[in-house]
């Protein structure tokens, strides 16, 4: 089907006009029970992945529906069918990334095996997603701060959840006079979540071994002697902005 326009007089599969559709930020209206659950979910999905390779290249703001339609070649009655608004299309993105990642990490790190080894679980299952969705990743990278109300608090939500997790690893990780927390932590989110600006498949380490070089750097890092923070008052004088003792 190709894209066409949204007129007043134009059908809509789910049987509503957009003027009676819930505002945006509420979640995508359910299939119909008759219709396959995998075959809208698979659907939503394709839509979602098309929004986002948009969003990451013109930018959240930028874009539009009708983009959206012309690349799915989905009229615009029927993506109204799965989502009510732009910003309730960058909600579901951002919902289902972060919750899929929460849910991979959640089935596969063993609360049984030693931090080290969770550590490396959770940079592989991290960055493999991400360099498979890159388009996502620079989408949840560059428009965190769009959503308000209601989506933002549950995108805020599932992302502090995901954080947490991480969290906890590293702060098993940290020597008693380690880095501090936080630092610790939202650095190597920092060194992992920025990897689109620079890797190549052609050159560049696959996931698993980026997620073991990355890993092993971070370790040495934080164990390293240097890595304590300097106490309150011990920090060296700085040297003076003038040469040559000059006033």
């Amino acid at each position: 089907m190709t894209a066409t326009s949204d007129t007043s007089g134009s059908s809509d599969t789910s049987g509503s006009p957009p003027s009676e559709r819930p505002t945006s930020g509420s979640a995508a209206p359910e299939p119909p029970a008759s219709a396959p659950r995998s075959e809208y979910d698979e659907k939503l999905l394709g839509i979602l992945r098309s929004a986002a390779a948009i969003f990451a290249e013109k930018g959240y703001h930028r874009a539009s529906i009708r983009d959206i339609a012309a690349a799915t070649e989905i009229s615009l009655s029927g993506l109204y069918y799965y989502f009510r608004s732009k910003e309730d299309l960058l909600f579901l993105i951002q919902e289902h990334c972060f919750g899929t990642l929460l849910e991979r990490q959640r089935s596969a790190l063993d609360p049984k095996q030693p931090a080290e080894a969770r550590l490396r679980t959770f940079m592989g299952i991290h960055l493999s997603y991400f360099l498979a969705n890159r388009a996502e990743m620079k989408v949840l990278s560059h428009e965190s701060d769009v959503l308000t109300g209601t989506p933002g608090r549950k995108v805020h939500g599932l992302k502090r959840a995901y954080a947490r997790v991480l969290l906890e690893i590293v702060d098993e990780l940290r020597p008693e006079k380690g880095p501090d927390l936080r630092t610790a932590t939202f650095g190597l989110f920092g060194m992992m979540n920025w990897i689109y600006t620079w890797h190549r498949d052609d050159r560049d380490a696959p996931a698993d071994r980026l997620a073991d070089e990355m890993a092993t750097l971070f370790l040495e890092g934080i164990r390293a002697p240097g890595s304590a923070r300097p106490a309150a008052g011990g920090q060296p004088p700085s040297p003076s902005i003038w040469r040559d003792g000059r006033r």
